[in-house]
């Protein structure tokens, strides 16, 4: 059931979420999980800035009440699930920004001032890392 993947700072993006709050998939039949997974992918890939971050998926993360979800983690930080992006490059681009403040931050907490305007009002949850409650 749990496959390992690189210890550190990562976005893990769920590759079953629905494409919106009213579709599951768009009009080619393509989830938007897979769809956000890839453009995160994409710019990942066309950005050395990203390097600190992997980018990692896995199916459903459980969050379906929202779509097009990722969790933020890294570890001995507070972790984040955010949600309810378009399934496209610029949200990608906004999470792996707001990603790149994470890692280099010392218990996963980024100023508001730092957020990129594409994640704000996308967080659902944030949780500690194992032993530790947040303050």
């Amino acid at each position: 059931m749990l496959r390992p993947v690189k210890n550190g700072p990562a976005v893990v993006a769920c590759n079953t979420c629905r494409h919106s709050p009213t579709s599951r998939e768009d009009n080619e039949g393509v989830r938007g999980g897979a769809r956000l997974a890839a453009a995160l992918h994409a710019v990942k890939a066309g950005d050395d800035r990203y390097a600190g971050v992997e980018v990692q998926e896995m199916p459903c993360l459980f969050a379906c009440s929202e779509f097009c979800t990722v969790h933020l983690r890294a570890p001995g930080k507070v972790s984040y699930v955010l949600g309810r992006f378009t399934p496209d490059e610029e949200a990608a681009r906004a999470i792996l920004d707001y990603a790149v403040h994470y890692a280099d931050s010392e218990h996963g907490r980024v100023p508001f001032s730092q957020w990129p305007a594409g994640v704000k009002g996308h967080f659902i949850t944030r949780s500690p890392p194992e032993g530790y409650v947040a303050e």
